[in-house]
């Protein structure tokens, strides 16, 4: 007997059919990649946290070039001396702690629960960096990064990116002018842990200034600046404990 195909019912058992089938098929392939998912990302985090202490493939001025995925293991090992754990007040090591969740780790803390805060020691020609990961709030979505300081409290390096902030203005975080803006910024107002203040009406185009805790705002992203303002000065409030027990005058 012949299907009436000009039937509703023929119509909605025909979608629901393709519904499964291709809800099938898509769950299968994601099953198949997420060992691959899983990777892009854990090599995505080594990449973010190198790329702040200042190891990365830059090659002019404007460029923003991470290490490639198939030598970032092995260039994360030998910079990033240690992978610490701040609970409670107490630091731990933790060969794995680039894989925490900071996105809720933060929110616990900012809640005044218990939480796991990662921090990295990094060495470069001779030098430390201490590499703190970020997460906050920016205009449309989340908003998030990598902040490394010296024992002076000075930055030395930061990466910023974002999930959905307008494309040419919030967006513009993550380019390279806006972030080689933060090297040799103070985190430190007087004796208190205030961070860098993305400043409109800075008066500082060129950022020749690094004893004012400022730079220079990105045209038409107040709010994304803003988010990324109080991104950093929360994340030094919660770490401030250890940063005290390693700041040198």
């Amino acid at each position: 007997m012949a299907v009436d195909t000009d039937k509703n019912l023929y119509t909605v058992v025909f979608a629901a059919i393709m519904v499964v089938v291709v809800g099938s098929v898509l769950a299968l392939t994601a099953s198949g990649l997420s060992d691959k998912i899983k990777e892009n990302e854990r090599f995505e985090k080594q990449q973010n946290i190198l790329y702040a202490m200042g190891v990365n493939e830059n090659v002019d001025e404007g460029s923003v070039n991470f290490i490639p995925a198939d030598k970032v293991e092995a260039e994360f090992t030998k910079y990033i001396k240690e992978q610490l754990v701040i609970e409670d007040g107490k630091v731990s090591d933790d060969k794995n702690a680039y894989l925490i969740d900071v996105k809720k780790q933060i929110a616990l803390a900012k809640k005044g629960e218990k939480a796991k805060l990662p921090l990295f020691v990094g060495e470069k020609d001779g030098k430390k960096f201490y590499i703190i990961p970020m997460y906050g709030k920016g205009l449309w979505d989340a908003i998030w990064g990598f902040i490394a300081l010296d024992d002076k409290m000075v930055v030395q390096g930061v990466y910023f990116d974002h999930k959905g902030e307008t494309p040419g203005l919030g967006a513009n975080i993550k380019q390279r002018y806006f972030m080689d803006d933060f090297t040799g910024e103070s985190i430190m107002s007087g004796t208190r842990y205030s961070g860098v203040n993305v400043a409109k009406g800075n008066n500082d185009p060129i950022n020749a200034r690094k004893d004012d805790n400022k730079v220079d705002a990105l045209a038409g992203a107040t709010i994304t600046g803003n988010g990324v303002s109080a991104m950093i000065a929360e994340t030094m409030k919660l770490y401030e404990d250890y940063l005290k027990t390693i700041r040198v005058n």
